[in-house]
């Protein structure tokens, strides 16, 4: 063979190494698919397994936070009709002081407290919305409960009487009916 053959097909050999390795590391270099896509997924298992934790943490302690606002739900009111127990408290420790030479001046002063604490607790009524029902003119069934039905000339039919016991609402719910007697 000739010197620029055995060139040739040395350099064609070595050309073909070369090409060898390129494709190797080209193989080394390109993931197989099925490899990729498993990857892809065990990613997407992740995040779907911690977004699904965060999400029961929330609903958790959404759920916490509601039992909370239910339980303590009547906290600020509890805390305004504190002020009318201690209002009671304090009269029956005066009474509790009477005697006979100042037992007139002791009811002069009850009286008084008994006016203020009752002013005292329609303030702490109104604050949280449950206010007196209306019970003038007409009986109405959505926030009157007739009692029994009386003869009057001075009344029409289905007109209040008399109000037996006062009705309450809170914002727009009735609390209890207002007991009524009515004009037959």
């Amino acid at each position: 063979m000739s010197q620029e053959t055995e060139k040739d097909l040395e350099q064609t050999q070595n050309e073909e190494l070369v090409e060898e390795a390129q494709s190797d590391e080209k193989k080394d270099q390109e993931v197989d698919p099925v490899e990729a896509a498993q990857a892809e997924a065990a990613e997407y298992k992740d995040k779907y397994i911690r977004a699904h934790a965060d999400f029961e943490n929330a609903k958790k302690r959404l759920e916490k936070d509601k039992m909370n606002a239910v339980a303590y739900a009547n906290e600020s009111f509890a805390k305004d009709i504190l002020a009318v127990l201690d209002s009671f408290e304090n009269a029956l420790s005066a009474i509790e002081g009477a005697n006979k030479e100042n037992a007139a001046e002791v009811l002069e002063k009850m009286q008084e407290g008994v006016k203020l604490t009752y002013e005292q607790l329609k303030k702490v009524l109104e604050k949280n919305s449950i206010k007196e029902i209306e019970s003038k003119g007409t009986f109405n069934p959505e926030v009157h409960q007739a009692i029994m039905q009386v003869d009057s000339d001075e009344h029409k039919t289905d007109d209040i009487v008399q109000v037996m016991q006062k009705g309450y609402t809170i914002k727009d719910r009735v609390l209890r009916p207002a007991m009524v007697s009515t004009a037959k």
